[in-house]
């Protein structure tokens, strides 16, 4: 299965909260994920909260160039439903990742 991030927002510490091109929303914890050189600056909260939408690839990433796959975010991620990032529905997130 492809998966696409279509929103995501720095939430606390190293969690984010991802919204998925399927409609899911999950809060990804990455502490215990940031190993290797790449993601070494991440371990700073000040860089993490840098993350971002990377529209083109359709997953977070950050200004180094670190990202992660969607499958993989979708995998560790729990369940959430917030209101803030599923106000529009997930159609619209498409939109825009294509244009």
């Amino acid at each position: 299965m492809f998966l696409h991030v279509s929103a995501v927002e720095y939430e606390a510490e190293y969690r984010l909260r991802i919204v998925f091109d399927d409609g899911a929303v999950k809060v990804v914890d990455l502490a215990h994920e940031l190993e290797g050189e790449v993601f070494e600056p991440l371990r700073d909260w000040k860089v993490f909260r840098q993350v971002r939408l990377n529209p083109d690839t359709g997953t977070s990433e950050w200004p180094n160039g670190a990202d992660l796959a969607p499958e993989f975010l979708y995998e560790i991620g729990v369940a959430d439903q917030p209101a803030a990032l599923v106000a529009e529905p997930p159609a619209k997130y498409k939109a825009l990742r294509k244009q």
